[in-house]
C-alpha cells in the first residue's frame, strides 16, 4: 500500500485510539475515526509481540495488507482505521485471515456493498 494510505505517526495512532470507536472479533480489533473530506481511507496495522517473533508478525502484517488490497474498492473513503491482530491470528491460513478481517470490517461498518450489475 502506498504511503498516502497508511497511518504512520504515533500521534495519528493515538488520535484514532482516543475516539474509542472499536469493534472486535476473536482475531482482530478495529479502531476507526471519521475524517470528512479525506479522498481515501488510511489504515494502520499493529501486530504485537504476543502474536510471535518478528518473522511471524511480519507474515501476519503481509496477509492483512493483502486482504485490505483485495477489499479496497469496498472500503469507505473518509475514515482512518487501525487493524490490531490478536494472538489468535498466528498460524491462520490466508483464507481464514481474510474471512475474519472482512467480518471485523463489516462489524465496524467500513465496507460498502458493491452495486450489483443487472
Amino acid at each position: 500500500m502506498r504511503k498516502s494510505y497508511r497511518v504512520k505517526k504515533e500521534s495519528e495512532f493515538q488520535r484514532v485510539f482516543e475516539t474509542h470507536q472499536s469493534v472486535a472479533n476473536r482475531k482482530f480489533i478495529i479502531y476507526q475515526m471519521a475524517k470528512p473530506g479525506q479522498p481515501h481511507f488510511r489504515v494502520g496495522i499493529s501486530v504485537g509481540k504476543k502474536v510471535g517473533n518478528a518473522v511471524t508478525r511480519n507474515w501476519v502484517k503481509r496477509r492483512i495488507r493483502q486482504t485490505l488490497l483485495e477489499v479496497k474498492p469496498q472500503l469507505k473513503a473518509e475514515v482512518d482505521f487501525l487493524v490490531i491482530a490478536r494472538p489468535a491470528a498466528h498460524g491462520l491460513e490466508m483464507a481464514e485471515i481474510k474471512r475474519n478481517l472482512v467480518h471485523a470490517l463489516k462489524m465496524a461498518d467500513l465496507l460498502v456493498e458493491e452495486p450489483t450489475a443487472d
